[in-house]
């Protein structure tokens, strides 16, 4: 790629839903560039047992088969992170890492969104290894296993009252359970073993999790660790752009094309919001490609008109 390049569709993000993305875009004839990691994408760490088609595989396999999808149908992918964008009469204009120009006539904007972390020593390491951040995700790896889940919103409540079906014991850690009266009198009554006022200090464990620490010294021994603390809602390339966010103001509102609120860029995934979940982000990345290709083929055609023969 020259320094300065124009794109038909420029998509951020190298998860499911960027990946989706790039392959409809490129196959309806454009020019397209992915930007971003594929490790970023938290379906890199995750394992994939509910996905139309695949009994068992992990997501790093899915991921790399389908950026070779991708690819083979022409789309390119540079691995750098997108630093800014300029919205421009003709096109958008991104700064990426290096230092490079891009232009593109249309945005896909997938590149999901940064789960909330504790910040523990074991947390980093252990990523993949007894941590997650999705207990519809991997919770089911964790039958008739201890396991512990962090937070004291309604996603931790929902999700230990979901693990008491799959696992041996359910461990809730929080320094204060911040959900509604039913629900927490749900969570009262079921079988989860709750420990409030109290937060993670380590994830114990070398190549596996073993256990938590607390801050009231206490340890428990766990295999298991979900951390559901939410979704963080910063979106800073997102309001470089002036795109309008949901009521929630977490996540982008699109429309049933994908379309955001500025002419051209399309978004798709987990930056639309939940369900959090790849079926939904493939789904949506199949639209947002298909619909950020034919704008930018028929800006190109207003700008230039039509390919002499």
């Amino acid at each position: 790629m020259t320094q300065t390049s124009t794109y038909d569709v420029v998509i951020l993000g190298c998860g499911p839903a960027g990946i989706q993305a790039a392959i409809h875009a490129s196959r309806k004839k454009t020019r397209v560039l992915m930007l971003g990691r594929m490790n970023k994408s938290s379906l890199f760490w995750a394992h994939v047992e509910n996905f139309l088609g695949m009994f068992k595989t992990s997501g790093e396999e899915m991921l790399r088969t389908g950026l070779s999808q991708a690819q083979s149908f022409g789309a390119e992918i540079l691995e750098e992170d997108a630093l800014g964008i300029t919205p421009g009469k003709r096109c958008f204009t991104i700064e990426t890492e290096s230092g490079q120009t891009v232009c593109a006539r249309a945005l896909v904007i997938a590149t999901g969104t940064t789960r909330n972390k504790l910040g523990v020593p074991g947390e980093k390491e252990l990523l993949g290894r007894g941590v997650s951040y999705c207990v519809e995700c991997d919770g089911g790896f964790f039958k008739g296993e201890d396991v512990a889940i962090v937070g004291g919103q309604s996603a931790a409540a929902g999700g230990a009252l979901t693990l008491l079906h799959l696992a041996k014991s359910v461990h809730l850690v929080c320094a204060s359970l911040d959900v509604s009266p039913a629900l927490q009198a749900k969570l009262r009554q079921s079988g989860a073993i709750l420990h409030e006022g109290v937060t993670v200090t380590a994830i114990q464990g070398e190549k596996q999790v073993v256990g938590l620490t607390l801050s009231d010294g206490a340890t428990l021994p766990v295999t298991g660790v979900f951390i559901e603390q939410g979704a963080k809602g910063v979106l800073e390339l997102a309001s470089s752009l002036g795109l309008t966010l949901d009521e929630s103001m977490k996540y982008l509102q699109t429309d049933k094309s994908q379309a955001a609120s500025v002419p051209g860029v399309f978004a798709a995934g987990d930056i639309c919001g939940p369900p959090l979940q790849m079926a939904k982000a493939v789904g949506e990345g199949c639209v947002a490609g298909t619909m950020a290709a034919n704008y930018a083929k028929n800006l190109k055609l207003a700008q230039e008109g039509p390919d002499e023969e």
